[in-house]
């Protein structure tokens, strides 16, 4: 867990969704790693209310979702931000089937029409796609575990080498290669990566979300007083997240 926070899959209201039960969850803070037990967010009695943020580094959505996130971490500076890692695909050394590559490039062109988000399509052309997601989400617990902060710093290089170079995170030479950017010892993350600690880890971030009521990325919710609210189920503008934090913390709902 950090503070700063499969094949069939449906494509609604600017979510990806599961189909099917995953087991996972990790959290994240701000300027801290902490491992946490299934009941940890009864541990953190903070007076500042928290963000809880269900992402996976390899969703569509949660790419898009970044700008919108950025302004509420801007808008609300003083709050926490907990990360938890979906867990969208689950292990697969399987090619991606034609049908499914064409309907994922079919979601990136939707979401570069609704939002003007950037996407390199070059992807699909220089790599051999696998739906798998798995490798992607213990690489960035296991960057957390080895240095405080960059596990959002490695959210944001599995994001730009995927959707902007046209590199494909699912393969472990490339997380190797991203973990060497950020300073990190590559043997070290190598071994992280598939070992039993990281890959327990998420499944209890990816349990966890589904407590929270996640079933698609990006989710977001506000955890007040040991209360949690939605804010997000799926993609959101800025305005309309801040307007329900303010409603909530107004008391208003």
């Amino acid at each position: 867990m950090f503070t700063y926070g499969m094949e069939s899959l449906l494509y609604l209201c600017g979510t990806e969704y599961l189909l099917e039960p995953v087991a996972t969850n990790r959290l994240w803070r701000k300027e801290r790693s902490i491992i946490m037990k299934p009941d940890f967010i009864q541990l953190n009695r903070l007076i500042m209310p928290q963000f809880i943020y269900v992402i996976d580094p390899m969703c569509s959505w949660c790419w898009a979702f970044q700008p919108a996130s950025q302004t509420l971490k801007n808008h609300f500076p003083d709050f926490d931000w907990l990360y938890l890692m979906g867990g969208l695909a689950p292990d697969s050394e399987q090619p991606m089937p034609a049908e499914q590559q064409q309907q994922i490039q079919s979601i990136w062109k939707h979401i570069e029409q609704q939002t003007g988000t950037r996407f390199n399509h070059d992807f699909w052309t220089k790599n051999t796609p696998r739906r798998s997601t798995y490798p992607a989400c213990r690489a960035v617990i296991s960057a957390e575990k080895m240095h405080q902060g960059c596990g959002i710093k490695m959210i944001e290089a599995i994001q730009t080498a995927y959707y902007l170079d046209a590199k494909n995170p699912s393969e472990p030479n490339v997380l190797l290669q991203l973990a060497s950017e950020l300073n990190l010892n590559g043997e070290k993350f190598s071994q992280l990566l598939n070992c039993n600690e990281i890959n327990e880890a998420l499944e209890t971030e990816i349990n966890y979300s589904h407590k929270l009521g996640a079933q698609g990325f990006p989710s977001l919710f506000m955890k007040r007083n040991n209360t949690i609210y939605p804010l997000a189920y799926g993609f959101s503008s800025a305005d309309k997240m801040i307007s329900r934090v303010e409603e909530y913390l107004a008391g208003t709902e």
